[in-house]
Parts: C-alpha cells; structure tokens; sequence
C-alpha cells in the first residue's frame, strides 16, 4: 500500500473530506497501481467508503478504473451510484453509455438526473441510447434523455424528440421542445 493510499484511508477514518479529496486526487499519480486497493474499498460493507472509492476511481481515470465505476453503478447505495455516475460523465467515459443508460431509470432521482447530465457529458457515443430511454423508457428516463438529447443536440434524435411532442408527461414535452429550439427544428426563416 502506498503512502499516498494510507492518507487516502485514514484521511476517510478521521471523516476529514477535505483532506480525503485531497488525497483521491492525488491517486490520480498512483495511476493503476491504486487500482486492488481502491477495488477492496469498493465491494466492503461501508457505503462511506464505497463512496469514497468511487472518488479514488474517478480520480485515476484510466480504462481500468472505468470499468470498475461501471460495477459501482449497480451499488445497493443511492450514493455510491451517483458518485459513480458522476465520474464516468467527467470522465467522458464512452464505454460507460450503456450502464449509464439504464441508470436513467434508477429509483433515485439523484442517480437518474446524474446520469442523464454524464450521458450529455460523454455526447455522441450516449445518441442511440438516449433515442431508446425516450421512446421506451419510464417517466423520468423520457426526460432524462430529452434532456440529454437537448445538450447533445443530435441530428438523429430529430423524430424521437418530434414524437416526444405528444408525450404524456409535460416535463418529457417541455425538454423535447427545448432540445428542437435549440436545433432549429421547426423555424421558418424568410427573407422580408
């Protein structure tokens, strides 16, 4: 274990944020070689320290550290899964598009909003995704990708957001005609 990891942990014993952030980016130099211990942290029964594992990945940011985020998408806690969620969209990780998608249905709606932010973070490789979540998914997934959809601002996802006009819900109509605004779609220009 290294030096920089054994402040991480007993910055995170001692509850000092503070030094703890300081310490998980610090990881960032530690690279893959942070990665066993960070992956401990990560499946113990602590959920402060699952949180904080999730940092320490998001921190390193190498595709092994990705793939382990990916597997804390599916923590029991709210928390761990948002941090996760958080990461992978600062990260700008595209492999993480899928995963992400599905946490657009997630029961909290802190996981879910993170998640759509992250999925417009990472851009096109999240599109055909955010397409699905808004002609399939639940109430909250629809305007998660609608959303999305308007920050990406995909060509593609023209008819699923003309169709998400009609939708049910109005926070699913409301995104969807943002995201055409800001497109243009629908604007008649003349000239006088």
């Amino acid at each position: 274990m290294s030096d920089v990891f054994q402040t991480f942990l007993d910055a995170i014993a001692a509850g000092d944020d503070s030094h703890a952030e300081q310490a998980a980016l610090a990881l960032a130099h530690e690279g893959d070689a942070a990665l066993s211990s960070l992956h401990e942290l990560l499946t113990g029964d602590d959920p402060d320290r699952r949180w904080w594992a999730a940092r320490g990945l998001s921190a390193v940011g190498t595709q092994a550290a990705q793939n382990l985020l990916l597997t804390a998408l599916d923590d029991p806690d709210p928390y761990v899964r948002a941090c996760a969620a958080q990461g992978l969209g600062e990260l700008r990780a595209e492999g993480a598009a899928a995963g992400l998608a599905r946490c657009l249905t997630d029961p909290s709606p802190l996981v879910s909003r993170i998640a759509a932010d992250s999925l417009a973070r990472i851009g096109a490789p999240s599109v055909p995704f955010l397409i699905t979540a808004l002609q399939e998914g639940e109430v909250a997934a629809r305007a998660g990708a609608a959303r999305a959809l308007s920050i990406i601002q995909p060509e593609e996802a023209v008819p699923a957001l003309c169709a998400a006009l009609d939708d049910p819900s109005a926070i699913v109509t409301y995104y969807a005609e943002e995201a055409l605004e800001r497109m243009g779609v629908g604007m008649v220009f003349f000239q006088p």
